[in-house]
């Protein structure tokens, strides 16, 4: 396979996900266990080990934080369980995965009748294309998701769209626009996100989060969040027609520390960084 490596920052976090995921599978006690990861990962080492050093180390280390890795799966799982729910209700249900990276998500969902569309920025897609190639019932959008003539290609009385770590990089004015643009031409869309803090986006907060990206996780200024929300039902307030209908912290999931615990029940604590699930 050859890996065209001219994928910009934000893109690249693809990688950090699905290094999570491999990492998650080799463990002694697996929460994901996706064990597609690890031939994606293996296919991506091979493909760039004479192309692209920066790229080969960043995918062979595996020395990235075990809570960063415990997030990462958790996330990724309830995302699975939202899209599974879903589909108890209405089997022959279309799912939008926005943001959707180098993650093999079409197979552990797939219910026999769900029609799934992965959506990415094209230079992600185009190795994902090499990766995972469309099949019946899955596509691949290769576009920005603000470019809103995609939604064009979504069909069904039943849609829900997924976008997991995905909307704090971008602009709130384009998140806002995007969610005009699925009210208007979707029936009822319901809408899954991860959400960020917007105190954490001012002061000392944003500084320590700079830090973060930058020196701990090796991400690139390009990567840092530029919006944010203040609780859950802040969006409901962007439009009449908005329902929340719940929200999830990995807090929520995690069992054995006494900081998930107290996490649970203090709002500072729980909502840093988690998720929203709307209808639009």
């Amino acid at each position: 396979m050859k890996l065209n490596t001219d994928i910009n920052q934000i893109s690249r976090t693809a990688f950090l996900t699905l290094q999570c995921h491999a990492l998650d599978a080799t463990s002694r006690n697996p929460i994901l266990n996706d064990q597609s990861s690890l031939n994606t990962l293996a296919h991506l080492k091979s493909a760039v080990k004479d192309s692209d050093s920066a790229l080969y180390q960043r995918i062979t280390d595996d020395k990235v934080k075990a809570n960063l890795v415990k997030h990462t799966v958790l996330r990724a799982r309830q995302y699975d369980r939202y899209i599974r729910d879903f589909l108890d209700l209405y089997p022959d249900a279309t799912v939008v995965n926005i943001g959707c990276g180098l993650d093999d998500r079409f197979r552990r969902v797939d219910n026999g009748r769900v029609r799934m569309y992965d959506l990415d920025l094209p230079d992600i897609m185009a190795l994902r294309s090499q990766l995972f190639p469309p099949k019946e019932r899955y596509e691949q959008i290769a576009q920005s998701v603000f470019e809103f003539d995609w939604i064009g290609r979504i069909s069904g009385n039943h849609v829900i769209l997924l976008a997991e770590g995905v909307f704090m990089y971008c602009e709130e004015s384009d998140v806002r626009d995007l969610f005009r643009h699925l009210q208007a031409r979707l029936v009822h869309p319901e809408i899954v996100f991860e959400v960020f803090n917007k105190k954490w986006l001012r002061g000392w907060r944003r500084r320590s989060m700079e830090v973060k990206m930058t020196k701990e996780l090796k991400l690139d200024k390009e990567t840092l969040f530029r919006f944010g929300i203040s609780d859950s039902d802040e969006i409901e307030q962007w439009d009449q027609g908005y329902r929340l209908l719940g929200d999830w912290s990995y807090f929520d999931n995690l069992e054995g520390s006494l900081l998930a615990k107290l996490a649970r029940n203090i709002d500072s604590l729980r909502k840093v960084q988690w998720t929203v699930r709307y209808r639009l």
